[in-house]
């Protein structure tokens, strides 16, 4: 299988057991995993979000974290500039241009359950 950047929405699945997390085990497969290094905060802010909702579960949430953030992934800087026009140009946030950036420039897939960056992204 070949690379893959991957998006928060589906590492956040398969991290915490979400819905569709057998469907992220199987997006992810095997491969390279490329992701822009804001994946690692917006991880971080759905562990927050869920330890607010679920407090009894704050131990498994940063356990489940740690994992997710030790995985195997090439952590990309991309070029902000480029990402802010890339933004302004697709209708999208910052946070989303960042793994449209990624996945163009590297000319690999990007793995997302967000349908919006999906119907955005070039495949």
């Amino acid at each position: 299988m070949g690379a893959k950047v991957v998006d928060a929405s589906v590492l956040a699945a398969l991290t915490f057991g979400e819905a569709r997390a057998d469907e992220a085990k199987k997006a992810l497969g095997k491969g390279r995993l490329y992701a822009p290094r804001l994946m690692g905060y917006e991880l971080a802010h759905v562990a927050v979000k869920k330890i607010s909702r679920h407090p009894e579960e704050k131990t498994k949430i940063l356990k489940a974290l740690d994992l997710a953030l030790r995985l195997e992934i090439q952590w990309v800087d991309v070029d902000l500039a480029a990402v802010a026009k890339l933004a302004a140009g697709k209708g999208l946030t910052a946070y989303d241009a960042s793994y449209l950036y990624v996945s163009a420039s590297l000319g690999i897939p990007l793995l997302t359950f967000d349908e919006k960056l999906l119907s955005r992204s070039v495949r």
